[in-house]
């Protein structure tokens, strides 16, 4: 079973626009995992719009399945990740002041640079995840960072998904097929929903693990938390 890890920025977000404490995002978290989520997934950006860098340290202790901490590796990124010292780490390219994650790295040209972070995290014992495209190079070339796994950037996915499930997909099969041979673990985020999730965790080989945090959190207005964290689970099995 592909495992689910809730991204909770979004609620983040809603409490954030109020001021307080309301919705409370450590009471969210434990009740995903109370759901039967099997991790909890933050993106701390520079301007705190969402996740705070407080979150983070506050989240740690009190989490029970994986934490996933998604950021770009700027020092002070990478600082609160080695403090907080979670799971997995996810590389995203994100430039600053950027709405949400929009592309994935070029591997050829920053090989030096994530190899140089994948080891500092490596060092610490934290499992390292680079955010990509599904493009078969840029996995391979990926591979020679010494990342762990790649997260598949499934926003074109989601995007072309209406017009034809087969077509869209097709790039995420040889893409996943590309991180096995590579010797990679494979993750995937963005766009994934309730319409388009099954198809996608039943074609595409060597899938771990997906992180869903907008959609998700949307459906939750209509159908519940722990109902529509039960959806997803349902989706994977």
């Amino acid at each position: 079973m592909v495992r689910l890890s809730v991204n909770i920025n979004k609620i983040a977000t809603l409490r954030n626009a109020r001021g307080g404490n309301l919705p409370d995002l450590l009471k969210v978290a434990l009740d995903c995992e109370r759901f039967g989520a099997q991790g909890i997934t933050v993106h701390p950006r520079p301007d705190e719009r969402h996740i705070r860098y407080k979150d983070v340290t506050d989240l740690k202790p009190i989490l029970t399945t994986e934490f996933n901490i998604e950021g770009y590796p700027s020092r002070s990124f990478i600082d609160l990740v080695i403090s907080v010292c979670p799971a997995q780490v996810t590389l995203v390219p994100d430039p600053p002041g950027v709405l949400t994650s929009n592309a994935g790295w070029d591997t050829f040209t920053h090989e030096s640079f994530l190899k140089e972070v994948v080891g500092e995290f490596h060092r610490q014992g934290i499992r390292t995840s680079i955010f990509i495209e599904a493009d078969p190079a840029m996995i391979r070339q990926a591979a020679r960072t010494g990342t762990d796994r790649v997260e598949l950037y499934t926003e074109s996915y989601a995007r072309n998904f209406p017009a034809g499930r087969e077509e869209a997909v097709a790039p995420f099969v040889v893409a996943g097929n590309a991180a096995i041979e590579a010797g990679l673990g494979l993750n995937a985020g963005h766009d994934l929903n309730l319409d388009n999730l099954a198809w996608f965790a039943r074609q595409v080989p060597g899938l771990l693990e997906v992180s869903i945090g907008h959609a998700l959190v949307c459906d939750a207005l209509y159908y519940g938390l722990e109902n529509t964290i039960r959806l997803y689970l349902r989706q994977l099995a």
